[in-house]
């Protein structure tokens, strides 16, 4: 026979339960709909890419220390006249694009992180994106990319190692 102490922690597991699941689909929907807008930019014909032309589109997108990073290595190249080390658009591991087959999977990394996977065909051949994401504030910015090269790993905060 269950005893109090039994049906106390059980009701109290039922009520936290579906309050805890909703604020992780709260999460996650809003780290999806974050990624989806960014690679909406590149559905269609004439599309221009996501805009990270600008301190402020580089500030809303990646996370404070990333951000710093990107801007900080873009002044250095144009003040000595150099390409960046970010010479490429990220979120298609390119700087063209013909992108089919898109698909996003969040998946939450508590607290306040989340891995988005990016899985498309760019000119045919099969890509895959990782985005590490961090809740800063109240919106969803992204603190790392992970690429494949060569079979190998290779994330946007290493471009800035060199």
């Amino acid at each position: 026979m269950p005893t109090r102490r039994t049906l106390l922690f059980l009701a109290a597991c039922t009520f936290m339960t579906p309050c805890c699941g909703a604020a992780a689909r709260a999460a996650d929907a809003a780290a999806t709909a974050f990624v989806t807008k960014v690679y909406d930019a590149y559905k269609g014909k004439n599309s221009k890419g996501y805009s990270i032309e600008s301190e402020a589109d580089i500030r809303r997108t990646f996370e404070p220390s990333l951000a710093a990073l990107i801007i900080k290595d873009e002044k250095a190249a144009a003040k000595h006249k150099e390409a960046p080390a970010l010479e490429f658009d990220p979120f298609v591991d390119g700087q063209e694009w013909e992108l089919l087959a898109l698909s996003i999977a969040v998946t939450d990394t508590p607290p306040n992180k989340a891995v988005a996977t990016v899985s498309f065909k760019n000119f045919g051949l099969p890509t895959k994106i990782v985005l590490g994401l961090v809740k800063t504030k109240s919106e969803w910015q992204i603190a790392n990319i992970t690429w494949q090269r060569d079979g190998n790993p290779e994330t946007l905060r290493g471009l800035f190692k060199h």
